[in-house]
């Protein structure tokens, strides 16, 4: 890879990703929900550190594997946002924003790896 993982787009989308998940969880319900609020951020902070990891391996197979860790993280916020809704844990537009940008994210990361599969290395 030629590019540092700071520039892709996918890797700045999951920035904001994060930020939505913080302002999420400042609602007065989830003050006593430890294990929500930590599953959440660490879900959350895996997909950019997966990006990240990912591409400092300079091997598309390698980088292929994290994005997949990454696109499974993207499927556990939704996740997590599905059951805050349900339980009326918090804002539910704020939720809806997140499941949305991390749809986004997750159909990104797909396009990503469709990319880096088209141009794998010959060994």
């Amino acid at each position: 890879m030629t590019k540092n993982f700071e520039n892709f787009p996918v890797y700045i989308k999951s920035l904001d990703l994060i930020e939505k998940v913080y302002s999420f969880l400042e609602g007065k319900n989830f003050q006593k929900e430890f294990e929500f609020n930590n599953q959440i951020k660490r879900a959350s902070f895996s997909i950019s550190n997966n990006i990240a990891e990912g591409s400092e391996y300079n091997n598309n197979r390698q980088f292929i594997k994290y994005l997949k860790i990454a696109k499974g993280s993207c499927a556990e916020v939704r996740s997590m946002m599905i059951v805050s809704k349900r339980l009326k844990l918090g804002d539910e537009n704020k939720a809806e924003e997140i499941i949305n940008l991390s749809r986004e994210i997750s159909s990104n990361i797909s396009n990503f790896i469709k990319y880096l599969k088209e141009n794998i290395e010959r060994t």
